[in-house]
């Protein structure tokens, strides 16, 4: 609720354009968690759903007419050929293990950003194309709310997701995938369900990210894309939705408040060198993530308060 009232109580441009980043790449770094964290699965290519979408929207703003129902469509696209990718890669490469399958994700990455830079009549290659957005979107506080919302209904289906039976199945996958073999179920295909649902989840977030810059290059297919969701997923708390929020909320943070000390000193243009060093930081502090941590010293505390309390009875 306080997140909603923000548009009402600041008209700071900055602040909005912020916290949209941070609710766009969170709703990234939960679709990543739910193959890391949950299932098992290292992807080095999983900006190639999140490419997908913002290209979707992207090619369908610039073709047609921006309008409400136009970019609804768009989304649409871009979950649809998430969709149908995902299974793709997923019954190609699910029965590899291990690093073959990160490795194999990445190959598929890499050909649709190839792809993409070569097709220039369609997506204007490295150089991308702008566009237009409908009316209403074009207002930051609209744009910031619509951001928010969809943060807020993807963390809410994704975690009924990861807790329901279907859930189960891929956290025991994770925790011995010989053993729910054993036991009778069909590992391969939960895991293919699995890239499914995150890769709808990154081509929506993919989506919004190219309406708040009205731009999009093939960037968004890049490795660096990845690594980001994997940043934030690790420093948030692997195996935890509400960590991939914190973790998309530090490093957005963190990227904007170094970008604008490089205008106090020249030392700080290099940002990315102190951005490393916050990251050996906090996963050393902190080497379950923040949440975590934080969580695995509250159940200390609670056990060590119970042992008090009950040595406390017996005397």
């Amino acid at each position: 609720m306080a997140l909603v009232a923000v548009p009402f109580v600041s008209d700071s441009r900055s602040l909005f354009i912020l916290l949209t980043q941070i609710f766009i790449f969170a709703i990234f770094a939960m679709s990543y968690d739910l193959l890391l964290g949950y299932t098992g699965i290292v992807s080095f290519g999983h900006a190639m759903f999140f490419g997908l979408g913002a290209y979707a929207t992207g090619i369908f703003m610039k073709k047609f007419e921006a309008t409400l129902p136009m970019l609804f469509l768009s989304v649409l696209a871009g979950m649809a050929l998430a969709a149908l990718l995902s299974y793709v890669v997923g019954m190609l490469s699910l029965r590899l293990k291990s690093h073959f399958y990160a490795m194999l994700t990445l190959a598929f990455a890499g050909l649709l950003l190839v792809a993409a830079e070569k097709w220039r009549s369609l997506t204007r290659g490295s150089d991308g194309f702008t566009f237009s957005i409908p009316e209403p979107m074009r207002d930051r506080s609209t744009l910031y709310l619509t951001s928010l919302a969809a943060m807020v209904l993807v963390f809410f289906l994704l975690r009924r997701f990861t807790s329901s039976p279907f859930g189960r199945v891929l956290q025991a996958i994770r925790e011995n995938e010989q053993r729910a073999e054993s036991l009778g179920y069909k590992v391969v295909h939960y895991k293919v369900i699995a890239t499914v649902v995150a890769g709808v989840a990154a081509s929506v977030s993919g989506s919004l990210y190219v309406l708040t810059l009205r731009f999009v290059n093939t960037t968004v297919f890049s490795m660096d894309m990845t690594l980001n969701a994997l940043l934030m997923t690790m420093i948030g708390g692997i195996g935890t939705l509400f960590g991939s929020l914190i973790g998309a909320a530090v490093i957005e943070w963190a990227h904007q408040f170094l970008t604008d000390l490089a205008g106090i000193h020249p030392i700080f243009e290099r940002w990315i060198i102190f951005f490393g060093l916050l990251y050996i930081v906090v996963v050393l502090v902190f080497p379950s993530g923040i949440v975590g941590t934080v969580h695995k010293w509250l159940m200390a505390w609670r056990r060590k308060r119970l042992k008090a309390e009950n040595g406390g009875e017996a005397s």
